[in-house]
């Protein structure tokens, strides 16, 4: 069995970055405009779930190119011989 690359396995990282980034910004401005601090924070909580769920929709949404279908292949069927 293949190690994965450098680039898949900080794939769920870079998700997890993108949405503590939005739900930063949404938690900062609630916060500051109803200058309630627990309000800003139950914004973020929720602001970082949602996006984290819509940007995980979305990357399960991308069809795979011809490279990675052959990966997939290769790691579900791992006795079948290598097309490389």
């Amino acid at each position: 069995m293949t190690t994965p690359s450098k680039k898949d396995r900080l794939r769920p990282l870079e998700l997890l970055v993108m949405s503590a980034i939005v739900a930063i910004f949404t938690g900062l401005v609630v916060a500051v405009s109803t200058r309630d601090i627990l309000l800003g924070v139950i914004f973020l909580g929720v602001a970082f779930i949602l996006s984290l769920m819509t940007l995980a929709m979305l990357a399960l949404s991308v069809k795979p190119d011809d490279a990675e279908k052959t990966d997939l292949d290769e790691q579900n069927h791992p006795d079948r011989p290598s097309a490389h």
